[in-house]
């Protein structure tokens, strides 16, 4: 799940490329489309690798002028705000930083603080920061959403479901993750009921392990890229074939298709590529398909819907339903 650390320049040209499309404007995330939300969020969990400076001005650009960041013994977090939305972006993996290897590596499932089991690394790291985040959002009204790449999708599903289950005033709009292992166990991924939207580009390794054969399961809804960056509802043979091919033509390119299809500019390039269709009135055939199955609109609403500020009775509802 390592990311290689990209040069300032390179930071500071994709945030460039990408402000003309997910600046805000004025709007708030809600009055987005699904696939502009997919980019912004994409677009966020990749500056939360940068340092805190380019990150805070690629989210000021954007239209989110407030950025907070956490650390906890290796564990990072950012909280990018503007007036009405707030978004947590966790850090993914750091190849220098032993913590995230450590967590990566340790995949003994551990007691969640809910319902099943959880990845004991993704916990751990989770543990770590928890105690600063949920600090910083016990007093937030506005509506919140969660994203991350790699492990930094594991540890947002994680926050996320801890969130929603927590005192803190505003429950969880949406996660969206890229390229994110499996996190829990069957019961944990069945209990832990959020809008929870998954990435998964082609080959990327990391969404397959840990294994299945360990217990562990994906929660959510997946959104796959085919082997031309396109979303597709592909599976079992079909999907396999299309891996396959994608395997070959990442050969004749010199690259391993496992790894180089993990990495962030690769999920942002197709689902940029999908904003610039869908906004030329081309929406993918297959995104309705797949949001349709879970009863979530492509398109923005008319009107941005209230702040979701589920009392402790509701959560207690829904968890003991």
């Amino acid at each position: 799940m390592a990311l290689p650390q990209p040069k300032e320049t390179e930071e500071l040209a994709v945030g460039e490329r990408l402000q003309a499309i997910t600046r805000l404007e004025g709007r708030t995330v809600s009055q987005l489309t699904f696939l502009e939300k997919s980019l912004l969020f994409a677009e966020l969990s990749r500056a939360s690798y940068f340092p805190r400076t380019i990150a805070g001005d690629l989210a000021e650009q954007i239209g989110l002028p407030e950025t907070r960041f956490y650390d906890r013994d290796g564990a990072q977090a950012y909280v990018f705000g503007g007036e009405e939305d707030a978004i947590v972006c966790c850090r993914g993996t750091e190849p220098n930083e032993w913590n995230d290897v450590r967590a990566d590596l340790d995949a003994v499932t551990d007691v969640a603080e809910t319902v099943g089991r959880v990845h004991r690394g993704f916990k751990r790291e989770v543990d770590d920061l928890w105690p600063r985040l949920e600090q910083a959002l016990v007093s937030n009204e506005r509506i919140l959403w969660f994203a991350g790449h790699s492990l930094g999708g594991a540890m947002t599903a994680i926050c996320a479901g801890r969130c929603y289950l927590s005192h803190i005033p505003s429950a969880p709009e949406a996660v969206f993750t890229y390229g994110s292992p499996r996190v829990g166990n069957k019961r944990y991924v069945n209990h832990v009921k959020l809008a929870y939207y998954r990435w998964v580009n082609n080959n990327d390794i990391v969404p397959r392990v840990p294994p299945r054969w360990l217990g562990y399961r994906h929660a959510g809804t997946e959104l796959y890229l085919n082997r031309r960056g396109r979303i597709s509802n592909v599976g079992g043979l079909s999907r396999m074939h299309d891996r396959w091919w994608g395997f070959v033509r990442g050969l004749s390119r010199w690259r391993v298709d496992q790894f180089s299809d993990h990495l962030m500019e690769e999920y942002l390039t197709h689902i940029e590529r999908a904003v610039l269709q869908e906004q030329a009135g081309k929406r993918p055939p297959a995104l309705e398909k797949a949001l349709g199955r879970v009863g979530c609109p492509s398109v923005a609403p008319a009107t941005p819907p209230a702040p979701h500020l589920a009392t402790r009775q509701e959560r207690e509802k829904v968890q003991a339903g």
